[in-house]
């Protein structure tokens, strides 16, 4: 074992610190490193923090913090900026709001970019996980980009998601939209002092109770509730679980003041507890599992078709800008040359 590995299974700040920047930048021997932490991992719980922009979320991460650190836990925190199309920079700003936290020794922060990655995470966000997951943290954090209706990498990354509103950033037709119903494993209504928080809850209250056969049908096979509870609301205290199916609970908090935080975490533990105590919740984990093989597969695929076919994907786009071959026999040409190589 390398003595970064050995640095970061010793949970040493720096250590994983540099483990996260060897990975980020795909440093020749980041994999190798990854491999020696593996069967570390799978200790830690996985909480996604999604939601539009403005919504709150790095202010209610910041709470969250604060309750499971009462609680004992380790936390990791793992928060995700957009980088500029223009110049790549990204401003990183995510933990000024939790700075109250860079001075205690049980909260590692980590901010990224997303480096042009699509989906509300950055392209390496899993594997830091899997770094904070393998130095001895309970529970890590992670906020995403915030996020439009089909932004939902965080689902294939954290065992839990939640999806956070606000009044007056949208309306009932928002809601209602695909991609929300299907990443939301709890709601939280934040800003709920605000005129228009009700008015959001019944919203979402709608938007699971009629959600239409395409939302039960994604949902059925991403391990998500089929929503046909009476009134589509569970109400703060209450499980989420109807027999083996999960409804998603509905909680309005006010993150600035901690308001609703009991709540809130109660309707986590919730989703905890059905993940790790039903068949349904464990074949979600199961399908999470097979989503992050299958990317890996197909990442180096295309990293070895580029590297063996070289010039012949150059060759082919020229064929194609000049309308000598259309681009799905070059793409079949191309497969057939990479096939024939391996």
């Amino acid at each position: 074992m390398s003595d970064l590995a050995a640095g970061v299974l010793a949970s040493e700040p720096r250590a994983i610190a540099r483990a996260m920047r060897v990975v980020d930048d795909r440093t020749p021997g980041y994999l190798e490193l990854l491999k020696a932490l593996w069967p570390h991992t799978g200790k830690a719980w996985v909480l996604g923090v999604t939601g539009n922009p403005g919504a709150g979320k790095s202010t209610l991460v910041d709470r969250l913090i604060g309750a499971y650190r009462e609680r004992g836990h380790r936390v990791g925190v793992v928060a995700v900026d957009p980088t500029s199309p223009y110049t790549g920079g990204a401003i990183l700003g995510d933990r000024i709001r939790m700075s109250r936290h860079t001075t205690d020794d049980g909260v590692f922060i980590r901010s990224m970019a997303t480096r042009g990655h699509m989906g509300g995470l950055s392209r390496s966000a899993r594997e830091v996980v899997r770094i904070l997951d393998a130095s001895g943290y309970g529970v890590v954090l992670v906020e995403t980009v915030g996020v439009g209706q089909d932004e939902l990498e965080i689902t294939r990354t954290a065992h839990s998601t939640l999806v956070m509103m606000a009044p007056g950033m949208g309306d009932e037709v928002q809601a209602t939209k695909a991609g929300i119903l299907e990443c939301a494993d709890v709601f939280a209504v934040n800003k709920a002092d605000r005129d228009g928080a009700d008015a959001t809850v019944r919203d979402l209250e709608l938007m699971i109770a009629l959600g239409n056969d395409t939302l039960r049908a994604l949902s059925r096979s991403r391990g998500h509730a089929t929503h046909t509870a009476a009134d589509g609301h569970v109400k703060p205290g209450e499980a989420g679980a109807i027999g083996e199916r999960w409804t998603p609970p509905i909680v309005k908090c006010v993150a600035t003041r901690g308001e609703g935080m009991g709540e809130l975490m109660v309707a986590l533990d919730g989703h905890r507890a059905w993940i790790e105590g039903t068949a349904a919740g464990r074949a979600r984990r199961e399908v999470r599992m097979g989503e992050e093989v299958r990317e890996a597969l197909r990442e180096a695929l295309i990293d070895a078709a580029v590297f063996d076919l070289g010039d012949r994907i150059d060759e082919a786009v020229r064929a194609v800008d000049s309308r000598a071959v259309d681009p799905y026999t070059a793409t079949e040409r191309l497969v057939a040359a990479f096939r024939a190589r391996s």
